[in-house]
C-alpha cells in the first residue's frame, strides 16, 4: 500500500473537484473557509451548500465580522441548511477564535477540537486541509474507499475504528489535506456506492476488493 497515496495525489492533481472553499493548486487554504465549509457540510451535499457559502463568505468574509454578527442574523442566514445548533456552535466557535485566538484558528486537532461545534472529524479536517497537519480524516466516502481498497468484511458501523487505523495507514507525511480531499473525491465521483467506476480508478491496482471481485 506504500504507492497508495502517490497515485491518489497525482490522480488528484489532475480531477480534483473545483470547490468553492477549495484554494487554487499550489496556493494555501484558508483556514476560516475551510471551517464553513465544513460546518456547513455536516449532514449536507455540497450542492446545496454552494449558494450557502458564497452567501456566508459577501456578509461576513472574516471570522471576526461573523463573531461580531447578530446570532439571530446569523440564524436567519442558516435557513435552509437544517440543525439550527451547528449555526449557534458557529456563531460561538467564531465568537472564540476572535476572543481567545486573535481571530487565528488553531492549527492542530487538539486545538481546534477545543473550540465549540468541532468534533473529531471536523477538527482532523480542518487541521488537515487548512495547516497539512498529518491527521487522519474520515467521512462517509473515505470509509467506502478504504473498505474497498483494504477488502473488509465487517459491515459498518462495526468496521469503523478499523477504517480509521488503516486510513491512519495510508496518510502522507506532506500534503495530508491533499490526499483527505483526494480520498474524499474518489469516493464521490468514482468508488461511488453502486456500480463504482473501476475501471476510471487510479487505485486499481492495490484494491483488494476489485482483485476480488466484489467491488461493486
Amino acid at each position: 500500500m506504500s504507492s497508495v497515496a502517490s497515485q491518489l495525489l497525482a490522480w488528484y492533481d489532475r480531477h480534483r473537484r473545483d470547490l468553492p472553499w477549495r484554494a487554487p493548486p499550489g496556493a494555501a487554504n484558508d483556514p476560516y473557509r475551510v471551517w464553513l465549509s465544513e460546518i456547513m457540510l455536516q449532514q449536507t451535499t455540497v450542492a446545496t451548500v454552494g449558494p450557502y457559502f458564497h452567501a456566508f463568505l459577501e456578509r461576513w468574509p472574516t471570522v471576526e465580522a461573523l463573531a461580531a454578527a447578530p446570532l439571530d442574523d446569523v440564524l436567519h442566514a442558516w435557513q435552509g441548511l437544517g440543525y439550527y445548533a451547528r449555526a449557534r456552535n458557529l456563531h460561538a466557535c467564531a465568537r472564540a477564535v476572535a476572543t481567545e485566538h486573535g481571530g487565528r484558528f488553531p492549527d492542530t486537532e487538539e486545538g481546534l477540537a477545543a473550540l465549540p461545534g468541532i468534533g473529531p472529524y471536523t477538527a482532523a479536517a480542518i487541521a488537515a486541509i487548512a495547516f497539512d497537519r498529518k491527521a487522519t480524516v474520515v467521512d462517509g466516502n473515505v470509509e467506502r474507499v478504504v473498505a474497498r481498497l483494504f477488502a473488509l468484511e465487517t459491515p459498518l458501523p462495526d468496521a469503523k475504528p478499523e477504517i480509521r487505523r488503516l486510513t491512519a495507514t495510508l496518510v502522507p507525511e506532506q500534503r495530508a489535506g491533499d490526499f483527505a480531499q483526494g480520498l474524499m473525491d474518489l469516493g464521490a465521483t468514482i468508488c461511488v456506492p453502486a456500480n463504482p467506476k473501476c475501471i476510471l480508478c487510479p487505485l486499481t491496482d492495490p484494491c483488494r476488493a476489485r482483485a476480488a471481485g466484489f467491488a461493486a
